[in-house]
């Protein structure tokens, strides 16, 4: 009986500190894992506030089309290796489009948080070094 009580306390323990370590996540990226999307890389950096795409082949252009339907990130190229910072991006979901001629490879990150959110919580760490 005391083993069933300790293992249920463990599983409560880890499974409460998995839901708050999920929510400090920036972003959450929803690949596209379509046979034809193999070739691109598709990868968030360790702190989730950076697209890293890479690719075998040459990569013309990347862009992302937000809730509100405004193309936040549009940009030309022309390279295997592309790190996209997403702090510049508005909090809710947005849709990406490698484009790899002749195909256009779409992805979803999602944005929890936003930028004034980033910018209050380096000011919180500042005035602490200061203290």
């Amino acid at each position: 009986m005391k083993l069933v009580i300790t293992v249920i306390f463990f599983s409560l323990i880890t499974s409460l500190n998995y839901n708050a370590q999920a929510q400090n996540d920036f972003a959450k990226l929803e690949k596209n894992v379509n046979i034809r999307a193999k070739g691109l890389i598709q990868e968030l950096n360790k702190t989730k506030d950076t697209l890293i795409l890479q690719s075998g082949s040459l990569i013309n252009k990347v862009y992302s089309v937000s809730t509100d339907y405004e193309r936040e990130v549009d940009m030309v190229v022309n390279d295997t290796h592309i790190k996209i910072p997403l702090n510049q991006l508005s909090k809710g979901k947005h849709v990406f489009v490698a484009v790899q001629s002749p195909i256009r490879i779409v992805f979803v990150v999602k944005v929890f948080r936003d930028n004034e959110w980033l910018l209050a919580m380096q000011e919180e760490r500042l005035a602490l070094k200061n203290d």
